[in-house]
């Protein structure tokens, strides 16, 4: 166990009491593998954020249980304030609990806290380390964002000396996906810009973000090739805009090779479809470039070997297996896209491969969820970015406070990231406008429209939600109550829904040039309409291909960012291929067409149906009401007739379970 968790978990000794509150204005309990370990102890965390669903909760589960002399969930309760000062709690809380106080500012007591505070809590425990092992004296604000750098990010921006070393570096790090702050980006750049490097270009950009950097290196790579007599097309995207910057990089210098080379393979980059390849052209090219389809598949089987190696273990974070289910969505995509080819033994291996995927990855999903990690993303912080589908109203409204004064959520039901994949490819290629800065989110469990769609505009966990957690009908008076909650005036918050058709974008404009709101929420349904009426999900590729060139999200995307929309996308779950088992004859169907899970309110019953069905799958989701008991369909395997090929949703899968959340904006500047 590392010094980190021994230091803070000190505080906590399940013997003294049964009742703890944390006072943690800077959120250091919630990293995952602090609240893994206290849970190992024996204790339970609950964040006090709205009084009266915490006491609905803390009376339901444990003040009752603890009344008739049992034992509650868990020996130990901690609750969990993001504020120094206990007395903001009711009073009988704080009169019978124990106090535990956490703060960066006493942790770190040598580095400046405004820069401390600004470092992920994944990070916390090896800057601990470098903290006590290597500072004497207390540092200033610029000393301790070297010292961060350094220790926490491995980049020592004052000993890059020339470009080589700047890419290799920048690669290297967004590779292993440590995208800097902001404020360690800025002062980085400052450092190199002030040597002479890149002087005029957007280099604080390309340190925070992985989407900005990979449109940069993706047309560097285009100009390369050309430069090399190579002649053909990219596969995914076209040339960017003129004004997008011309950067040369040193791909022929062997430290930036082979980074680029793993960066193809796993999806992150694009290679360029080319006619012939000289014969003297270097061997290492072979992963950014694509002669024929074989050559196609060959990269994707490698890709999809590539992701069989790097699964998540049945511990890892949820960022692990946020960035996962982004190279999954990439491979996936790829895969999909591959032109058919009966009889080809390269498709064979490749079709071989993704099942081979799908098995262990489901596995090693359902072994994370039992293990209660799952549980562990309703507790964390959202002001960086929403951990879960229900956390997005609140990064919103933090997004409002920092400016972004009009937001506007784009739910695209059903839609999995390798079909966002496809949405964003078609788009780039077709007008060359958009940018996105391309997150994830985790959807509810279960992985349904009225449990997880909900949840998303709400803001609620399920169980806060029980009188409608089987239908849609109150998902605009919710939005709206939350917005509302938050001193948004009624008549500058819209919802629409079922929006899918270009036709239907002309009412839309004329209300939003009318009513003139703030804050938007609009449901594109045309995705998850569609998938239940296909046997794969190739089949939907096409159907989404047809789809895009009605030109649809195109104006969309436009109508919303001409008339000052901050734009942020996602889904409420996304979809798998599935084999049916049969239809259950007991409980009640969660959604209609959600196949992957039976829902039911006796525990008699669900038993029924799990030795009537014993691949099926059971698990403890907390967040959910007490008597909402999820059945999950096992393997890829869904409840309709035996036998019948389908495309649906409901289940534990990496497709359908990890969301895309992207921003959209138009390209400019110099990125």
């Amino acid at each position: 166990m590392s010094h980190w968790t021994n230091r803070i978990l000190s505080h906590f000794t399940a013997d003294l009491t049964r009742l703890w509150v944390a006072c943690d204005p800077d959120e250091v309990l919630l990293d995952e593998k602090l609240l893994a370990e206290l849970r190992s102890r024996g204790f339970e965390v609950m964040l006090y954020e709205d009084p009266f669903a915490f006491r609905a909760e803390f009376e339901e589960r444990y003040r009752g249980a603890w009344d008739r002399g049992e034992a509650g969930p868990a020996p130990s309760l901690v609750l969990h304030l993001r504020g120094a000062d206990q007395n903001v709690l009711p009073w009988d809380i704080v009169h019978h609990a124990r106090v535990a106080r956490l703060s960066l500012a006493e942790l770190f007591p040598r580095l400046a806290y405004s820069t401390v505070k600004q470092v992920e809590p994944e990070h916390l425990a090896v800057l601990f380390d470098a903290h006590e092992a290597e500072l004497q004296s207390a540092r200033g604000e610029n000393e301790s964002k070297d010292f961060i750098l350094e220790h926490v990010y491995q980049l020592t921006p004052r000993s890059i000396r020339t470009p080589v070393d700047f890419w290799r570096e920048l690669l290297r790090m967004h590779f292993a996906n440590r995208s800097l702050p902001p404020l360690f980006a800025k002062h980085a750049a400052g450092i190199l810009q002030g040597k002479g490097l890149f002087a005029d270009q957007p280099v604080a950009a390309w340190l925070s973000s992985k989407s900005v950097l990979l449109r940069v290196v993706q047309d560097a790579w285009y100009r390369y090739l050309t430069g090399l007599g190579l002649d053909g097309s990219r596969t995914g995207e076209p040339p960017p805009p003129d004004y997008v910057a011309k950067i040369e990089i040193p791909f022929d210098h062997s430290d930036v090779q082979v980074l680029v080379d793993s960066m193809f393979l796993d999806g992150t980059l694009h290679p360029m479809a080319v006619h012939s390849v000289p014969a003297a052209m270097p061997s290492w090219i072979k992963a950014g470039i694509v002669q024929d389809p074989a050559t196609l598949q060959a990269l994707v089987l490698k890709g999809v070997d590539g992701l069989i190696a790097s699964i998540p273990s049945d511990a890892a974070s949820h960022k692990d297996w946020s960035e996962f289910a982004k190279r999954y969505g990439e491979i996936l995509a790829r895969a999909h896209g591959l032109p058919s080819a009966e009889g080809s033994e390269q498709l064979s291996k490749v079709r071989a491969s993704i099942n081979a995927l799908h098995v262990q990855t489901d596995g090693r999903l359902q072994a994370w969820v039992a293990a209660k990690h799952y549980a562990d993303l309703m507790l964390q912080p959202v002001t960086k970015g929403p951990v879960m589908v229900h956390h997005i109203p609140r990064f919103l409204r933090h997004r409002r406070a920092a400016g972004e004064t009009k937001v506007a959520l784009l739910v695209f039901d059903g839609l999995a990231f390798d079909q966002w994949v496809q949405i964003r490819e078609r788009l780039i290629a077709s007008t060359k406008r958009f940018a996105f800065d391309e997150g994830t989110s985790f959807a509810w469990l279960p992985t349904v429209t009225s449990v997880s769609r909900q949840a998303l505009f709400s803001g609620l966990k399920p169980r806060e939600f029980d009188d409608s957690i089987d239908r849609t009908d109150k998902e605009e008076t919710l939005w709206k109550t939350f917005w509302q909650n938050e001193g948004v005036n009624p008549s500058e918050v819209m919802y629409r829904r079922a929006l899918r058709q270009v036709d239907q974008l002309d009412a839309l404009e004329s209300d939003l040039t009318d009513r003139r709101p703030k804050v938007l929420g609009l449901v594109i349904d045309e995705v998850d309409d569609r998938l239940h009426k296909e046997r794969s999900k190739k089949d939907v590729a096409l159907w989404i291909g047809n789809w895009l060139a009605t030109g649809f999200v195109d104006r969309l995307f436009s109508m919303l960012l001409d008339k000052g929309y901050h734009i942020y996308l996602t889904a409420d779950h996304g979809n798998v291929e599935s084999t049916g088992v049969g239809r259950p004859n007991q409980g009640v169907i969660a959604e209609t067409r959600g196949e992957r899970v039976r829902v039911y309110r006796s525990e008699s019953l669900l038993a029924d149906s799990a030795a009537a069905y014993p691949s099926t799958v059971r698990l403890d989701i907390a967040g959910l009401p007490a008597n909402f008991m999820p059945l999950f369909a096992g393997g890829r395997t869904a409840f309709v007739p035996e036998g019948d090929q389908v495309v649906v949703h409901g289940g534990v899968s990496v497709e359908e379970l990890i969301v895309p959340f992207v921003k959209v904006s138009y390209v400019i500047g110099t990125e």
